[in-house]
């Protein structure tokens, strides 16, 4: 069984108006127990929806749709070993901290991340990557 971890780019994909339909397919097929995302992840989207135009409509998208379809992975104790693991060994990659501490996440728990940043999270010694369509449909 492969279980993923959702980049919030990937979260943020499902949640356009005009998501890419291939990309909502897979999603659907995937079982709720396999589907999962950081702590850093969700801190991201809700950043995101408070710098938005409409940040209160935003924000109950998060809490209404994304939180009860994944389980929330915390960056605790043991994810933050990964990640001075991570960074000792390969003090050279050049991802941000937030990057990082998703790719510690993933590595961890034996994920496969999700995300559209394929070409960063690439550079992740023993990380899965599965791409995100690059590209929403054309209306």
């Amino acid at each position: 069984m492969t279980a993923y971890l959702f980049h919030a780019d990937a979260i943020a994909e499902a949640l356009r108006s005009e998501p890419r339909e291939s990309y909502l397919e897979w999603l659907r097929s995937l079982p709720r127990e396999e589907q999962f995302t950081s702590a850093v992840s969700v801190a991201d989207l809700y950043r995101g929806a408070d710098e938005s135009r409409d940040p209160e409509g935003n924000i109950a998208h998060i809490e209404e749709r994304v939180l009860p379809a994944v389980t929330v992975l915390p960056f605790d104790v043991a994810t933050a070993r990964a990640f001075g693991e991570l960074t000792a060994e390969r003090p050279d990659l050049d991802l941000t901290t937030r990057e990082l501490q998703v790719a510690a996440t993933a590595l961890y728990h034996g994920l496969e991340i999700v995300t559209s940043r394929t070409g960063r999270f690439r550079r992740v010694p023993g990380l899965r990557v599965r791409p995100l369509p690059r590209s929403r449909r054309r209306g």
